[in-house]
């Protein structure tokens, strides 16, 4: 055991006792933020406009600021690129996060000194948090891996610009940087696959401990690791201990990147975005041989003011704007942030649902425009991973992708719900395994289950995706790498159409094979 190890031990005890401390005092902390941010914004271009000098309690801030998206926030973020001082924080952000959206194009989210904080000490307290509950320091001592974005930052309005995981990269501790792999040269690099194999080629000799990434990517990397060397990956690694993920829901991509490993190992869950770094497993949630505190530690005392929107209200005019202290366990709530980077009433788009309130700890449960209710079903994210996890599990099958769209017909009762999957391994009958789908499906969903039972959907479709073909898919868009990340779920036909070459026509199954 060298330095960094010892050292970590009595940090992350130290750090562990601070969070802990914090789950009891989550409401209060919430209050004294809002506060803050409230008198740090009555000086900003934002707050003259929404007229925070009247603000004091939330329900004044509520009738003030309405809830926006990118598209609200834009002419702002257009007088912070022009020059403009205190426009939604004070002075000027240090970086802009560069990320796309479906609807917005490009965005630049503003990460301010204020803020850059918690996209930091986050990342750090959920190692701290495992370390100090599993005793397991070592992996501190080997390499680390951030599958990430390109660290190269351009300037926007004379303000340095970049993909987060790039920007953050600049941040990582001067004690980890001898351990960081892959190299800042290759890290540079722009196209996936070339980057990819240089990563490959700087990491199979290494004693890799730590692997960090969203899954989709990670798999990507195991795949071509054990491909080059002809092993798993855990034993290609033997030291390899810890993995951390975010961006996805793991469990979909859980069973196969553990088949690449060959063995399990402890998984720790973020739930970063450009916006805020919200949530992080902090105890056993979800590791091996523990279930026994599900879901993501909230991070309520770092910088962000939260409101939750019952899920069914968020295209409301005037939707419930509740605050923490109002939520209940097992309700659907859009995320709703305030931030000390400037943003303010921000729907961030992602959906979630508490599974405890003492602490708070909730889960990812999907994208608020990542549904389909083309039929009135309101289908959500969270709702066909767990009926496509049930099936695969029962009959052992391994999804590498998939995402679901709704296909019209003109016909009375021959509209279903096309499945765009890519397997591991194929079912042996696709059309009882898309028969297990679809009972999953509608028991999770009544309404979805009312418009099968009522013949006016028909059961759903699998259009079998060919091997690599969400890859090649994702290339063909130029999207392939980074944080990039297929929809699980899109209530029009567009990514469904432009999925169509890659369908294995063959196998297609359900009750529409045969028919276009």
């Amino acid at each position: 055991m060298n330095i960094k190890s010892i050292l970590a031990k009595p940090f992350a005890g130290y750090i562990y006792k601070q969070i802990k401390k914090g789950m009891e005092t989550a409401v209060a902390d919430q209050q004294s933020i809002f506060n803050q941010l409230i008198k740090v914004g009555t000086k900003t271009v934002f707050g003259k406009d929404h007229d925070f000098a009247n603000i004091r309690s939330h329900e004044d801030f509520v009738k003030k600021v309405p809830l926006r998206d990118y598209e609200a926030f834009r002419p702002y973020i257009e007088k912070i690129k022009q020059g403009t001082h205190n426009v939604l924080w004070k002075g000027q952000p240090i970086y802009f996060s560069k990320t796309s959206g479906t609807t917005s194009g490009v965005k630049y989210i503003p990460i301010t000194k204020d803020s850059i904080p918690n996209h930091i000490n986050t990342a750090r307290n959920a190692l701290l948090c495992y370390m100090a509950e599993t005793g397991n320091t070592k992996f501190a001592d080997g390499k680390l891996i951030f599958l990430s974005g390109s660290p190269v930052l351009e300037r926007v309005g004379g303000i340095p610009t970049g993909r987060l995981s790039g920007i953050v990269n600049h941040h990582v501790p001067k004690y980890l940087r001898a351990n960081q792999l892959p190299s800042f040269t290759t890290n540079c690099i722009d196209e996936w696959e070339e980057k990819l194999d240089k990563i490959v080629e700087e990491t199979i000799s290494q004693d890799m401990t730590l692997i960090s990434g969203i899954p989709p990517w990670m798999q990507m990397y195991f795949d071509r690791l054990v491909e080059k060397s002809g092993k798993k990956v855990g034993e290609l690694f033997p030291n390899f201990s810890v993995m951390v993920q975010g961006g996805v829901n793991f469990e979909p991509y859980k069973a196969k990147l553990f088949e690449s490993i060959g063995r399990q190992i402890d998984c720790i869950e973020l739930f970063p975005a450009s916006e805020g770094f919200f949530a992080f497993q902090d105890l056993t949630a979800g590791r091996q041989g523990s279930q026994d505190n599900p879901g993501l530690l909230l991070n309520t005392n770092s910088g962000i003011f939260f409101e939750f929107v019952p899920a069914a209200e968020i295209f409301k005019e005037d939707p419930t704007r509740l605050t923490l202290k109002d939520v209940k366990v097992g309700e659907n709530y859009a995320l709703v942030v305030s931030s000390n980077a400037g943003l303010w009433g921000y729907n961030i788009g992602d959906t979630v649902r508490f599974v405890s309130t003492d602490p708070y700890r909730l889960v990812v449960t999907g994208r608020t425009k990542h549904f389909i209710s083309a039929f009135g079903e309101h289908v959500i994210g969270e709702e066909v991973e767990a009926a496509l996890l049930k099936a695969a599990e029962e009959e052992n099958i391994r999804v590498t992708e998939f995402t679901v769209a709704p296909k019209i017909s003109t016909d009375a009762g021959k509209s279903c719900h096309e499945w765009f999957i890519e397997f591991e391994n194929m079912p042996s009958g696709l059309e009882a395994f898309a028969k297990k789908i679809d009972d999953n499906l509608r028991n999770k969903n009544v309404y979805y289950d009312d418009l099968v039972g009522g013949n006016i959907l028909r059961p759903l479709k699998i259009s079998p995706i060919k091997k690599n073909g969400f890859i090649d898919y994702m290339k063909s868009i130029g999207k392939l790498g980074g944080q990039n990340k297929v929809p699980r779920l899109s209530n029009d036909r567009t990514i469904a159409d432009e999925l169509t070459p890659f369908v294995n026509s063959v196998e297609t199954a359900g009750p529409f094979s045969g028919l276009k």
